[in-house]
């Protein structure tokens, strides 16, 4: 059996680029990997630069060639992000795939209320988002054409009594990307909303879930596959699609005795 070719760039053939926000860790690192198995360059961007150095040697080694270029950056510094996504489109050539995958969540006790943890929730799991996803949006609809990928959470779909803030960025997060989709679905833009339940990252490390955990994986392999297929909303595992649809419609007096 003859081994498979690693794809070679050439001006007639040029690899597709991804960019991947939030990729020292979890789902992000996953999906910067997926890219570059599939034949991706990908700039990858995180504030840990020595895990995105890692994650980038890992990449460029397993390909024999350089596939992966790492950019070290805060998403809370949002006057940073035209400048650097310019610099990366410079020096990538192009970029096909945006994907913002940046998330934090506090600890928040039943009784705590802080606007300092609540600001930067807001400030990772959203503004960050679209302060990304505009500039690619910019782009994208004059091209006619990428992907615009946002992770939010199921989370997002209800408010409920654990984490006020994460449910609220969440919610916005999604509410934006639906926003996106209907703007620039007519251009030919495909925007993918990314609904994960829980996840086998750092994020819940330690944590007793309800439901079971997906891997990191999987979920990228997902995301990968909805990317291809033009989904508009994944919800990931599938299930969780069932869940909320009971979720979205049980009456408030009973929603709110709930505590996941």
């Amino acid at each position: 059996m003859t081994e498979p070719r690693t794809p070679v760039e050439n001006p007639l053939n040029p690899m597709p680029v991804a960019v991947v926000v939030g990729a020292s860790s979890g789902i992000g690192a996953s999906l910067a990997r997926k890219f570059a198995r599939e034949g991706y360059k990908v700039a990858v961007l995180a504030r840990r630069t020595e895990r995105l150095e890692a994650l980038c040697a890992e990449i460029n080694r397993a390909a024999g060639e350089k596939r992966a270029t790492a950019y070290t950056h805060d998403v809370t510094r949002y006057d940073e992000v035209p400048e650097l996504f310019r610099r990366i489109l410079l020096e990538m050539k192009t970029i096909d795939v945006m994907v913002y995958v940046s998330g934090m969540m506090y600890t928040v006790g039943a009784s705590e209320y802080s606007f300092e943890k609540d600001q930067t929730t807001v400030a990772v799991n959203m503004l960050g988002g679209m302060a990304w996803l505009d500039q690619a949006a910019i782009l994208f609809d004059r091209m006619g054409s990428g992907h615009l990928v946002g992770v939010s959470s199921v989370a997002g779909d209800r408010g409920r009594v654990a984490n006020p803030p994460y449910h609220a960025a969440k919610a916005g997060m999604s509410t934006y990307l639906e926003s996106l989709r209907n703007r620039l679905s007519r251009k030919g833009v495909h925007v993918l909303t990314v609904k994960p339940g829980y996840v086998e990252t750092e994020l819940i490390a330690g944590a007793k879930t309800p439901f079971p955990a997906a891997t990191a994986e999987d979920t990228a392999e997902a995301i990968y596959k909805a990317i291809r297929r033009g989904k508009q909303v994944l919800y990931y595992p599938w299930w969780w699609w069932w869940i909320l649809i009971v979720v979205r419609h049980l009456p408030s007096f009973l929603f709110r005795r709930m505590s996941f």
